[in-house]
């Protein structure tokens, strides 16, 4: 049995020597998104580029719609335990495999795969530090065939604590709880937003996702650089409260700071699964600018 590096990350050196192991499973999610603002569909999957070269054995992953609940108004909530368990089942992803997720944007769709996994009680997942940036910037080799893996049993078993619904959030505000709004400053000051209201939820602490990564490496920066960057958003990583809240547009780029706090010894932040696409688009709700 491989034995995994302490959580939240493995690095492209752990990685590129475990390939061979037949309990890892390795999962390709390269995805974008589209400025706030943008009309239409904002939410892509990379499947072209993973056709064109991916890491050996990589299987991939369609964030836009794999994951996530199609039935649900709300875009991106995370998909219900049958249809999470069905995809896991066809990726090969049973109870006991280890499970390296990787992308090539700053680790967001990493971040929220891996999430996911762990909020269905699969503890044996990392995100691949530097992702495809580090790995092809280093060298590393590259394939195009297209594994086709074995069915794995997967038991899904929720863990709420990691999830935040809208009216928990609500129920939260004054109350101590720090709420940690991952996107870009405009969006957080309420200058631009991708839902029909702009600004943030009350309190919230603006830590915007890219700067906890190395844009040159695409790898999260070390522990000091992450302390540094709580701190200038108001937040003293030393003295956390209990609860701890990632948001976002859409569940997705909070994975970051929630990562980031898992680095510096804090494994039960949890995502509010809504963030802004339903925050934002609820006019009960208060908001701030």
């Amino acid at each position: 049995m491989t034995t995994l590096p302490p959580p939240p990350h493995v690095s492209t050196e752990w990685l590129s020597a475990h390939l061979a192991d037949e309990d890892l499973r390795v999962v390709d999610i390269r995805g974008k998104v589209l400025p706030a603002g943008t009309q239409g569909n904002r939410y892509f999957p990379k499947r072209d580029e993973y056709d064109v070269g991916h890491v050996a054995g990589a299987v991939f992953v369609d964030w836009t719609s794999e994951i996530v609940d199609p039935d649900d108004p709300i875009p991106n909530q995370v998909a219900p335990p049958e249809r999470f368990a069905a995809l896991m089942l066809a990726l090969g992803i049973g109870d006991d495999t280890n499970v390296i997720a990787y992308d090539d944007y700053n680790s967001i769709f990493a971040g929220r795969f891996v999430w996911a996994l762990r909020y269905y009680g699969h503890a044996a997942a990392r995100v691949l530090d530097g992702g495809w940036t580090a790995w092809v910037n280093e060298g590393r080799a590259v394939d195009d065939r297209v594994p086709h893996p074995r069915p794995a049993r997967f038991t899904p078993r929720a863990t709420p604590a990691l999830r935040r619904m809208s009216d928990q959030v609500a129920a939260q505000l004054g109350s101590g709880a720090l709420l940690i709004d991952a996107r870009p400053p405009s969006q957080y000051a309420g200058a631009v937003s991708a839902a029909s209201r702009a600004g943030h939820i009350p309190g919230a602490k603006n830590v915007h996702y890219a700067t906890l990564i190395d844009q040159a490496t695409g790898k999260m920066l070390p522990r000091e650089g992450l302390k540094r960057v709580f701190a200038e958003a108001g937040i003293d990583v030393d003295s956390l409260p209990r609860e701890i809240v990632c948001y976002c547009n859409g569940g997705v780029t909070a994975t970051v700071p929630l990562t980031a706090l898992h680095v510096l010894g804090r494994d039960d932040v949890a995502v509010f699964d809504g963030s802004w696409n339903e925050w934002g688009n609820d006019p009960k709700r208060p908001i701030e600018t």
